[in-house]
């Protein structure tokens, strides 16, 4: 059931049966995306809702003042108010993403889509999912990716470098220089090409790197975010941040030797 909501009377007692009432902003220039979360989770859970529009500024803020809250969308069971989105999701037994939380999700996501990149590429040229240039192109999808996120917001990358990085440290234009420098040996790499100018600079960027977060992490023993995916995470500098670093020096000397010998 369906209703539009012209006043801003107190939620009814719900009826028998599996009844919800919600109460959400849809105006004719925002429609709340979390008021139809919850609606769409309401109807998951076999809920009949009572789907109350409040359409205006007004109408809005003397609901929120009515029953003494600050945000909508408001869902009612049972005539209890359970709250927003999340609240509703805590009240169904669902996670509820600590967003201030660390995680290594941004990081592996990357990876993970940059691997099943390379081996789609692999399986195209080679006709094989794993090859060793299929391989090496995961590491420079990589890269392109990586350096993608922090070109983003290059000021806020850069601020959040400055925390760890050695080089950056002495020389504050180098955070501003890094994200660039990355997504070119990744270019070069994935081209191939220019291999004299790609593999020297993987292979620096990747050292300086790597001792950065050696040291903060296991010598100074720091807490501190990493700046590998943007200026506004929340990846926690460790482990998978200096693993990053090694696949570059990894590929750094790789590419570089192969040049030389093949």
């Amino acid at each position: 059931m369906s209703t539009t909501m012209n006043r801003t009377d107190a939620p009814a007692k719900a009826a028998e049966g599996k009844t919800a009432v919600l109460y959400r902003m849809v105006m004719e220039k925002h429609l709340c995306p979390y008021g139809l979360k919850s609606k769409a989770l309401l109807e998951r859970k076999g809920y009949t809702v009572e789907d109350h529009h409040l359409r205006t500024r007004e109408e809005t803020d003397a609901f929120k003042e009515k029953h003494g809250v600050k945000t909508t969308p408001q869902t009612f069971i049972g005539g209890e108010r359970i709250g927003g989105y999340d609240a509703l999701r805590e009240h169904f037994g669902s996670p509820v993403r600590d967003k201030d939380k660390p995680t290594y999700t941004p990081v592996l996501v990357i990876f993970g889509v940059c691997a099943l990149m390379a081996g789609a590429v692999s399986w195209a040229a080679f006709g094989e999912l794993v090859t060793v240039r299929g391989i090496e192109w995961f590491a420079a999808f990589s890269m392109c990716v990586l350096a993608i996120q922090k070109l983003r917001d290059v000021e806020s990358f850069s601020t959040m470098f400055l925390n760890y990085d050695l080089l950056a440290q002495r020389w504050v234009g180098y955070g501003y220089v890094y994200p660039f420098a990355e997504m070119l040996a990744g270019v070069l790499m994935i081209a191939g090409a220019l291999v004299w100018i790609g593999a020297p600079l993987a292979l620096f960027i990747g050292t300086v790197g790597a001792i950065s977060v050696f040291k903060a992490i296991y010598i100074d023993k720091r807490e501190l975010k990493c700046a590998c995916v943007g200026g506004h995470s929340n990846v926690p500098l460790g482990f998978v941040s200096l693993s990053e670093n090694l696949v570059m020096i990894a590929m750094g000397i790789w590419m570089g030797l192969k040049h030389l010998i093949f």
